[in-house]
């Protein structure tokens, strides 16, 4: 099988799982956007998933996603960062990112307004919402706690330069991730009171995307379930 069958059959497969989803949430496929996560794989495999229709690509690594962008520039493909960002990285990532999910401190708002401004573009934020216990929040996977969302939020929307978008997790580790999706939806609502626009929800990955539609998330970040197993960083 060639790698640009490899990827469609990835994407059908993908897509049949977000309809079945969508129907049992009593929800619209169209309402429900696949990010396909390409970290490691190389621009071949970008340049065949813009060839099946694919628009919306994401990124985790600065130094990787930099040099992917210029490469696929001609694609007119949109670009999620979905990683920890760094605040040195922000001028960088404010380039070729239209949407950063991982947004999860004020010095990063700050940056990353600064190098939109330098770049003359506006970039959509989410914020990074922690649904982990405090044990699992030591080991860095980023994120602000429930009751500091808004205030960095406020924070983002006082920008010009920056949009906000909503709000964004990953589900915890060992834990029912309907349970905790079913959280974040508390979050976004409560968000989206102050901020109407704020509609985007980005939750769910290759293996808990059911309970992400289920729970109402607008994005989902979608990796091995497409390109297959990831290949090793080097």
């Amino acid at each position: 099988m060639s790698r640009g069958a490899e990827i469609a059959a990835g994407l059908a497969a993908v897509d049949e799982r977000v309809q079945r989803a969508c129907a049992a949430a009593g929800r619209s496929r169209a309402e429900v956007t696949v990010v396909v996560v390409t970290k490691t794989f190389p621009v071949a495999d970008i340049r065949l998933l813009a060839e099946l229709g694919v628009q919306d690509i994401g990124e985790n690594r600065d130094q990787e996603a930099a040099p992917k962008a210029a490469d696929c520039a001609d694609l007119g493909l949109t670009w999620h960062f979905v990683g920890q960002l760094q605040t040195n990285k922000a001028r960088s990532v404010a380039r070729y990112a239209s949407a950063v999910h991982s947004v999860d401190r004020p010095r990063l708002v700050d940056a990353l307004a600064a190098a939109a401004a330098a770049n003359d573009r506006l970039v959509g934020c989410l914020v990074q919402v922690s649904l982990d216990d405090d044990r699992q929040r030591r080991l860095g996977r980023g994120g602000v706690s429930a009751d500091q969302v808004m205030d960095l939020a406020d924070r983002i929307a006082a920008r010009s330069r920056l949009q906000l978008l909503g709000v964004m997790a990953v589900a915890p580790l060992d834990a029912d991730p309907a349970v905790a999706f079913d959280r974040l939806a508390g979050v976004a609502a409560a968000v989206r009171i102050r901020h109407p626009g704020a509609t985007w929800i980005s939750a769910g990955m290759s293996e808990d995307l059911e309970a992400a539609i289920a729970a109402g998330a607008t994005h989902l970040r979608v990796g091995s379930a497409i390109l297959g197993r990831r290949a090793t960083a080097g």
